[in-house]
């Protein structure tokens, strides 16, 4: 070996110091490159559902791309972050977060996520339409913001058909058919939809109005005859617009029973329901009476005239039909809906109460005074006491009688208080929710 060898093989040889310096940046450029394919890999993994082998440009299956589908997606909308599957947004592929190539123009590698500058509030209803293929559109958003924000998603021509259409029945004449029926849907539901809508949801209003008057006006002395007697002067003309009326209702009630998205969820629906009770009591009295007939004086059979007189309290509800034209009334609706067990609690207290203090009232005062017969009297004047309304009907006597209903009326104050604190505190909180 000669001499410059041995020089170049000492330890502190420049020579091997080169090499173990090229050696060792070699090594760190093979340990960059590998992770710069790794980022690539999972960036674009993110972005379109792709595998690492689409990233080095290999082909990959039909079943490793269902099998990615799985994988979680996040979407940021105005900040607030949505989780859920590429599955959900495949499905619909002729939509924007349906298309991979268009929802990867929306990825945001801040955010590590889909970043959307769009309307919070109604990107609840997008997502449901994505995870059920059924719209829901939200109760407190302006119609025409929604369908801005489904043309926006590229979900404005997308239809509800798998929701109607059978199991291998989607020819082009069903699909018509089912196009027309969730147009009709939409036109009896959303009084937006168009001009026409507007005005039928006009006539509807129209129509509970007369209807609420005609049963407020028959009840009074000076009218009743008119409704009831068929020789009365205007008998006939009342007749025949409340036969107007209940057809516009029944024809209403009919077709939205034959374009509900699903027949079998028709009646958990509250309103249609309600549709239905309201015109139950027409069909009934016509049944019992006859067309044109006397009316309840004039009536044979005390049976029918029973059932008659039950089935006429359901005009009642034709007044809550409002209800199904107005926002504000229907999240006041949700909001009473989300604050039911503080309701359930209310009641269970006011039970307790109401019964504990009777029961003592009625023993303490029903020897001096004959109004506190029984438990029920008292109980009753416990509830007419401690909600401060005070008939004056019945009233303790005795000194012992007296201390005692003061101390029920102050603490029934307070008891009541307590929850409705609660309640109300629930209640505001839902009801500013819903209108943001």
């Amino acid at each position: 070996m000669s001499m410059l060898q041995q020089a170049c093989m000492h330890p502190r040889s420049p020579c091997l110091s080169r090499a173990r310096y090229n050696a060792e940046m070699h090594e760190a450029d093979l340990l960059a490159e590998e992770l710069e394919d790794l980022e690539e890999q999972n960036h674009s993994s993110k972005k379109g559902g792709k595998t690492s082998r689409q990233a080095k440009g290999t082909t990959v299956t039909e079943e490793d791309e269902v099998t990615n589908d799985d994988d979680l997606v996040t979407i940021n909308v105005s900040g607030t972050n949505f989780v859920t599957t590429y599955t959900s947004l495949n499905q619909f592929p002729a939509t924007l977060l349906g298309n991979p190539e268009r929802r990867n123009k929306y990825w945001s590698d801040k955010l590590d996520a889909f970043y959307f500058n769009k309307h919070r509030p109604c990107f609840d209803s997008i997502l449901h339409y994505y995870q059920t293929g059924k719209e829901a559109p939200p109760l407190n958003v302006d119609p025409d913001v929604y369908a801005k924000e489904k043309e926006f998603f590229g979900i404005k021509k997308e239809r509800e058909l798998a929701v109607y259409i059978p199991d291998g029945d989607s020819t082009s004449g069903v699909d018509c058919i089912q196009s027309c029926r969730m147009k009709i849907h939409n036109f009896l539901q959303d009084p937006r939809s168009s001009k026409v809508a507007a005005v039928w949801h006009g006539f509807d209003i129209a129509f509970i109005c007369v209807s609420i008057a005609f049963l407020i006006f028959e009840s009074e002395p000076k009218f009743k005859q008119q409704f009831t007697d068929k020789n009365a002067t205007y008998f006939w003309y009342l007749f025949i617009v409340n036969c107007v009326i209940m057809g516009f209702f029944t024809f209403d009630f009919t077709i939205r029973l034959l374009t509900w998205p699903r027949p079998i969820d028709f009646w958990k629906n509250f309103f249609n329901v309600l549709d239905f009770l309201s015109i139950l009591p027409f069909y009934v009295g016509l049944m019992a009476n006859g067309v044109g007939n006397g009316g309840e004086d004039s009536m044979d059979n005390k049976q029918a005239y029973v059932v008659l007189r039950v089935c006429r309290i359901f005009r009642i509800v034709r007044i809550f039909k409002f209800i199904r034209h107005s926002r504000d009334l229907l999240i006041i609706m949700k909001a009473v809906s989300n604050a039911k067990r503080e309701l359930i609690l209310l009641v269970c207290l006011l039970f307790i109460f109401v019964i504990t203090f009777g029961s003592i009232m009625y023993y303490i005062e029903s020897a001096y005074n004959k109004d506190f017969d029984s438990i029920m009297q008292s109980c009753w004047w416990v509830i007419v006491t401690i909600t401060t309304v005070g008939y004056g009907d019945m009233y303790p006597q005795s000194a012992g009688g007296k201390l005692f209903g003061g101390f029920v009326l102050t603490l029934g104050i307070v008891f009541l208080a307590l929850p409705m604190t609660i309640i109300v505190s629930k209640f505001s909180f839902v009801y500013e929710r819903e209108k943001m």
